[in-house]
């Protein structure tokens, strides 16, 4: 499944990239580039991230606490926010 439609980027590569060390969108986008156009994917990144035990970003935390975020896709963000 593509992650960037952009950057032609599917999901296997993220989760190597994460296998690789990244831990933040930034690193994943330095690697792949997925997230460096229209940003419409950095959600999912931040998604898969959270799903390899990576912190959530204060973004993803936010978007979370508002509603945005994508159901079940931050358990992460959930955990942090019932502890503040």
């Amino acid at each position: 499944m593509y992650v960037c439609m952009c950057h032609a980027v599917t999901e296997a590569q993220v989760k190597q990239e994460i296998d690789g060390g990244a831990v933040t969108p930034r690193q994943i986008a330095k690697g792949c580039k997925a997230g460096t156009d229209c940003g419409s994917c950095v959600r999912r990144i931040q998604a898969l991230l959270g799903e390899h035990g990576a912190r959530p970003c204060p973004t993803s935390r936010l978007a979370a606490r508002l509603g945005l975020a994508e159901p079940g896709a931050d358990a992460v963000a959930g955990t942090a926010l019932e502890a503040a």
